[in-house]
């Protein structure tokens, strides 16, 4: 069984985005305090929730249609 709280490199491990990444853009942006992450015991070491952040990500994809490239760099919505 995995854990539900994994670190930040292990979480860069998993979706391929630098350590660094994840905290200077990601983290208060994209991933929320108490629904992304914790902050046990209300130090600074931070423990990402593995479950939420996977399930988000997937259904951003799912709600997102698929996309054709054209020509100029412009994109055209498949749906």
């Amino acid at each position: 069984m995995d854990t539900p709280y994994i670190t930040t490199e292990q979480l860069s491990e998993r979706i391929h985005y630098e350590p660094r990444t994840i905290l200077a853009c990601l983290k208060d942006k994209v991933l929320k305090e108490g629904i992304h992450y914790i902050r046990p015991f209300g130090r600074r070491k931070i423990l990402w929730i593995w479950a939420a952040i996977e399930q988000d990500m997937s259904d951003y994809s799912k709600d997102r249609a698929p996309v054709i490239p054209m020509a100029g760099g412009r994109f055209a919505n498949n749906g």
